[in-house]
């Protein structure tokens, strides 16, 4: 199990959580300090912020939908989470910040400038954790409620007989693009294993 495997040992696994967390609070600290004491400037952050967590919602149903269960490779190996779903497979750290802080951070610091990138990564990496957090609920349990009823919408995303459930943290977006999944019949796997190693 090397930086960039899929499966982790609990030690890794649990790292991810503790190592995105690092980064929120580390980003929250720099953008508390470096808002000016105006509650236009507050304002404006905070809406950043939000805005970040809604654009995570929305990467988060797109990668789902498109790229993990469209795109080969990552359409293949992401059939070993749905074949295995309680196993510890989750995106290696390297990759999930490498990605964010190119694809999120970068852009949005040469647009907005750096105060404005840290708010919004920030709200990103919030909507990413706790997407972590609400995974690991729906498929290892606990929580009340609410993850009672995620856990009951991403079982339909396993095993619904037609595709949908691509949000995890919300079904906001499979609202929006009509991807909503059904009760019924439990659909076969349409997923393909990686071949094992020889």
């Amino acid at each position: 199990m090397g930086l960039l495997s899929l499966e982790h040992s609990p030690t890794v696994y649990w790292a991810d959580f503790a190592w995105h967390a690092a980064v929120a609070l580390a980003l929250a600290v720099v953008v508390g300090a470096g808002v000016p004491a105006t509650p236009a400037a507050g304002l404006a952050a905070a809406g950043l912020v939000a805005a970040g967590l809604l654009l995570w919602t929305l990467i988060e149903y797109l990668l789902h939908r498109f790229v993990l269960h469209g795109l080969p490779p990552f359409s293949h190996w992401h059939a070993l989470h749905h074949h295995r779903p309680r196993a510890l497979i989750c995106g290696p750290t390297l990759l999930s910040s490498a990605l964010i802080a190119v694809l999120v951070f970068a852009p949005a610091w040469a647009l907005l400038g750096t105060a404005h990138a840290e708010a919004l990564t920030l709200g990103l990496v919030l909507g990413y954790l706790a997407y972590g957090v609400v995974h690991h609920g729906v498929h290892h349990g606990g929580g009340g409620a609410w993850m009672r009823g995620r856990r009951r919408w991403h079982a339909l995303h396993h095993h619904a007989p037609a595709p949908g459930g691509y949000g995890v943290s919300t079904g906001l977006w499979d609202r929006v693009f009509a991807s909503v999944p059904t009760p019924g019949l439990r659909r076969p796997t349409t997923h393909h294993l990686p071949a094992a190693p020889h």
